[in-house]
């Protein structure tokens, strides 16, 4: 009788912590996610050679791509300056590597988390406004903590960060986005025309739409792919698509690249 009121505790001990991670994978999935993480992959170690820009190292002769991050090519704006600060975290340091869903990118260039004792580099590189979030594959474990390294690089009006003081950069707002379809429908709430002129879209990577001669009456939609540009429709041409669906965000910038607006989904 003992026995089995011994085993019937047990059980219910057993549910109960089954019951329990459950519940904490529930409300936070990717702190779980990234403890699981943690605690199954090891880190590589390796000396930095080389910073080649803003988001790109060499470490022991391979070529690295930093993750979750994509920062200005080279001869845009703050480029320089993000290749500067990356060089000033990590050149001629050892740093600690850590792979994410995939090793290597079509460049052959290995993707990681480059870490410089306990700092996450990648994710300074975003809150000091050298680099934008930048998820390809798919959200990993790391999506929140960029996103939040974004918006407070936003709060602090820091290089890529820094806002549009443009007398439309109020008026415009995001009526439509259609990722599905591939457009954007942006709509002017003020009472006068904006000349969006030079204006620029941008997604997390490097897809770039720039404006043309247009003035914004009321609305405006922007659509990946071939036709016709009239006045209330503009043409994405020479992409078969920009917005992906695992996920990505929308820049507007006006003519001196300074923000207007973005859109996460």
């Amino acid at each position: 009788m003992k026995k089995s009121s011994k085993e019937s505790k047990k059980k219910k001990q057993i549910y109960l912590l089954i019951f329990l991670v459950l519940v904490l994978i529930a409300i936070d999935y990717p702190l779980i996610d990234k403890a699981l993480e943690n605690f199954f992959v090891d880190y590589e170690i390796g000396f930095v050679e080389r910073v080649i820009d803003g988001d790109t190292i060499v470490v022991n002769g391979t070529n690295v791509r930093l993750l979750g991050i994509n920062s200005p090519e080279t001869g845009e704006e703050y480029s320089k300056e993000a290749k500067n600060y990356l060089e000033n975290l990590t050149l001629n340091k050892l740093v600690k590597m850590k792979k994410s869903k995939e090793d290597k990118d079509l460049y052959g260039r290995s993707l990681r988390y480059i870490f410089v004792d306990t700092k996450n580099v990648n994710l300074n590189l975003v809150e000091r406004g050298f680099a934008n979030f930048y998820f390809p594959s798919g959200k990993d474990s790391y999506y929140q903590d960029m996103k939040k390294a974004w918006e407070r690089c936003l709060t602090g009006n820091r290089n890529l960060c820094q806002q549009s003081q443009e007398r439309c950069a109020s008026c415009i707002k995001i009526k439509e986005f259609d990722v599905r379809n591939q457009k954007i429908v942006f709509e002017n709430s003020c009472s006068f025309y904006c000349d969006l002129t030079d204006y620029t879209i941008k997604d997390e990577g490097r897809k770039k739409f720039i404006f043309p001669s247009f003035v914004l009456e009321k609305k405006v939609t922007i659509i990946v792919g071939e036709g016709e540009n009239t006045k209330d429709s503009l043409f994405w041409t020479g992409e078969d698509y920009v917005w992906t669906e695992t996920g990505d965000t929308l820049f507007l910038r006006d003519q001196n690249n300074k923000l207007v607006l973005w859109r996460s989904y």
